[in-house]
């Protein structure tokens, strides 16, 4: 469950990121999540220091036009704005493997800039799970047809492990609309909050981490 606590107005705020960890499942054939203590506090060594070893699509991450388009901006030129305001959460948790957009666009609220999509009930913590549910295609238009900013899930690619031609990251691309995946929404009752989940500065890169939050409105 996400862990929930509240700001000092009151307001439930959700932590929907994944912890950072050893064990942390990871793409097939990616790089895993490692922490090395290079500075120890003890002695004449006045610190604890860490080296950390991961990939950029770790955990709850934010994709980069790079990503998927090679003449695509990198994670640390993108527009931050689409990571930061007011976001529907709804869930789709059964059907084909496939999200149609009539699962999503008659639940809708007018003027929504920023749509998760819960597909797991629970989230899958300790295994990768080899088949999820992905937006298809026809959705992403039809949510840059509605003027959605951004598209976050709890997946961890918006397109099938298997795919090659990546429709969906592609029809995100035509929209320049912004992506989270490996969001955990467990606990989270589906409606609207405030989001806020910038990305890393990481010059170059093609994705980054980033610790995800939902606020209540």
């Amino acid at each position: 469950m996400s862990p929930e606590t509240r700001d000092e107005a009151g307001r439930r705020l959700y932590d929907i990121s994944q912890p950072l960890r050893a064990d942390l499942p990871v793409w097939p054939g990616d790089t895993p999540f490692g922490l090395e203590r290079t500075w120890v506090l003890e002695g004449d060594c006045p610190v604890n220091v860490s080296r950390l070893t991961l990939s950029t699509h770790s955990g709850a991450h934010a994709d980069a036009p790079l990503h998927f388009d090679p003449a695509g901006a990198a994670i640390d030129a993108v527009d931050l704005v689409p990571y930061l305001g007011p976001a529907q959460l709804l869930s789709v948790t059964e059907g084909p493997e496939r999200i149609a957009a009539g699962e999503v666009l008659p639940r809708l609220e007018p003027g929504t800039r920023r749509v998760l999509l819960r597909t797991f009930d629970p989230f899958p913590h300790d295994a990768w799970p080899t088949h999820f549910r992905t937006p298809a295609p026809d959705l992403v238009e039809a949510l840059g047809v509605a003027g959605v900013r951004l598209l976050g899930i709890d997946g961890p690619s918006l397109d099938p492990q298997d795919a090659k031609d990546l429709v969906s990251h592609q029809a995100l691309g035509r929209w320049r609309m912004a992506v989270l995946e490996g969001l955990v929404l467990d606990g989270v009752p589906d409606g609207r909050y405030e989001l806020i989940a910038p990305p890393l500065r990481l010059s170059g890169a093609d994705a980054s981490p980033v610790r995800a939050l939902l606020r209540d409105l």
